[in-house]
């Protein structure tokens, strides 16, 4: 299937590792002009040695100026396209006891500064009556997971975002839409499943194999499995859709 998106220009972030890193190699493999971006160049610029079509970016998505910067960047060379919005996982903990100041740092790393950025990038978008902004949450903004309260809370603030954004901007051609990765293995999850054989005193194997069970599918996701997905949604073949949120998870949302 011819995706329409050669030569498009991306900007994905988080892209050094994980499901970042998979979705900027999707886009690229599919044509898109790729810009990664991530606190460590270095990381892209050693899986993206063979592709021309990957430009590493410097990002930190804690830092207001950052996120000016890298925007000024790409609007001085003509924008972009498409924009995948990833950000990395805060550290596990409960509701109850999460501090005022966790909520404050991780809100503005995780939500805030995400906003502001797309609202720099949008505007060319609409100009040019082609856009996709393509929101990377959890399937815990369905399901909450248990001593994930920052993830939980923070990523669905992003999807009532996007769900209000999507309606402000779909007759201009934009589309905004919504991921919610189930259990894809990366090194975020292995770190999950690290801190909860921790908390639990069980071993790793036996924390992981308990998770892989309660998954119809019986096996965590591929980050090529989710990241198809994602290139399909920013593609011309999804036209069509907006305001969604899309599960990648086996089947392991029950609802």
């Amino acid at each position: 299937m011819e995706l329409g998106i050669t030569g498009k220009r991306a900007l994905v972030l988080g892209a050094s590792r994980g499901l970042g890193r998979a979705i900027a190699e999707g886009l690229a493999a599919e044509g898109a002009q790729v810009f990664a971006a991530a606190r460590s160049t270095d990381k892209i610029a050693d899986w993206s040695a063979d592709m021309p079509n990957v430009t590493p970016m410097a990002l930190d998505l804690t830092d207001h100026a950052s996120i000016s910067a890298l925007a000024e960047t790409l609007l001085a060379d003509g924008g972009v396209d498409i924009l995948v919005t990833n950000s990395g996982g805060p550290a596990p903990g409960p509701a109850a006891t999460t501090e005022r100041a966790a909520w404050i740092t991780q809100f503005e790393a995780m939500a805030a500064n995400i906003f502001d950025l797309s609202a720099q990038l949008l505007p060319g978008m609409r100009e040019r009556g082609w856009g996709r902004i393509i929101c990377i949450t959890s399937s815990g903004v369905e399901q909450p997971i248990p001593n994930l309260a920052l993830s939980n809370g923070i990523r669905s603030a992003v999807v009532g975002w996007a769900k209000t954004l999507a309606s402000e901007v779909a007759s201009d051609g934009v589309t905004v839409n919504v991921v919610l990765p189930g259990r894809i293995h990366t090194d975020r999850v292995d770190e999950l499943d690290a801190a909860a054989a921790k908390r639990t005193g069980k071993p790793v194997d036996e924390v992981k194999t308990a998770s892989a069970a309660s998954i119809p599918m019986g096996r965590y996701g591929k980050p090529s499995e989710f990241a198809d997905m994602v290139v399909f949604l920013a593609s011309e073949r999804a036209s069509y859709v907006t305001g969604s949120r899309v599960r990648i998870d086996g089947g392991s949302i029950r609802s």
